[in-house]
């Protein structure tokens, strides 16, 4: 996959913007042609996922997320190398950053609006006021708002309080403070975003005829400990093939053979969509 970003220099505006918000973008990452190589893979992943036990999860009516293993990407490696990708994981997470995730999220035509939540409970995905984990996006169609686009309350990573169901899912009563917040994201293909799972966001209700595939790789700093929820594995001659700077972040088990992933991470709030 071909970058038409090959050099970053300054991302402290970048950072700034993703803890202050949650979320930061960047627009134009990879060529356009390459990430539609990309979309292919994922719909061939999703429809074999579809055909196992286990092979997606639920996130409401049609809507769908599975993990896969990296060497089934074509562009896995441009996209772990690329230098925002890089950069954003080093002042974050710091140097020893661990890539734990690569997955992605299927909202099909029909698919409902989703409870506001976050993607797993505070402690997985920060330290006091330090962000721990990050979820990287790259959208792999044009997004329109008929699609049912991914809508955040920018600021919400730093929400907390007993009321959060399982610490994830903030009381209905709540709701009114995400909406006033609420943007809705509308990226394009190549485009990457950044962002806390613990900012609090849901898919909308799709009423396009299209999917809206997302691509996610998620990334954690050595404190997060969110290695233990995934099953990604990467062959000996893929483990070989790598640079360095891609394999030093690998730190999942390296295999003769993969074998077909069974989803773990199974929200279960997210099942029947919004009530």
């Amino acid at each position: 996959m071909s970058q038409s970003t090959t050099v970053v220099d300054d991302l402290t505006e970048d950072v700034e913007t993703l803890y202050r918000d949650g979320i930061v973008g960047r627009k134009g990452a990879f060529d356009r042609d390459r990430v539609a190589r990309l979309r292919e893979d994922v719909e061939a992943a999703f429809a074999a996922a579809l055909e196992r036990p286990g092979g997606a999860v639920g996130r409401g009516p049609n809507r769908y997320y599975s993990e896969l293993h990296p060497e089934q990407l074509r562009g896995f490696v441009d996209l772990a190398s690329h230098p925002w990708v890089v950069g954003i994981c080093e002042a974050v997470l710091g140097p020893d950053y661990d890539i734990v995730e690569v997955g992605f999220d299927v909202p099909l035509p029909g698919a409902q609006y989703q409870p506001w939540h976050r993607d797993f409970p505070s402690a997985q995905g920060r330290d006091g006021r330090r962000l721990t984990s990050l979820a990287f996006n790259v959208t792999l169609v044009d997004t329109i708002p008929e699609m049912g686009p991914f809508e955040i309350a920018p600021g919400t990573q730093w929400d907390d309080g007993p009321e959060f169901e399982h610490g994830m899912f903030p009381p209905k009563e709540s709701y009114g403070r995400y909406e006033e917040r609420a943007t809705r994201k509308l990226p394009r293909m190549g485009d990457i975003s950044a962002r806390s799972a613990l900012t609090i966001h849901r898919g909308t209700a799709n009423h396009s005829q299209l999917s809206r595939p997302v691509l996610v790789l998620g990334v954690d700093a050595p404190v997060a400990g969110n290695a233990e929820h995934h099953d990604m594995a990467i062959t000996r001659q893929f483990r070989a093939s790598l640079p360095e700077l891609v394999s030093r972040h690998l730190s999942c088990p390296v295999v003769d053979e993969l074998q077909p992933i069974v989803q773990k991470h199974t929200i279960e709030g997210l099942v029947m969509g919004e009530a």
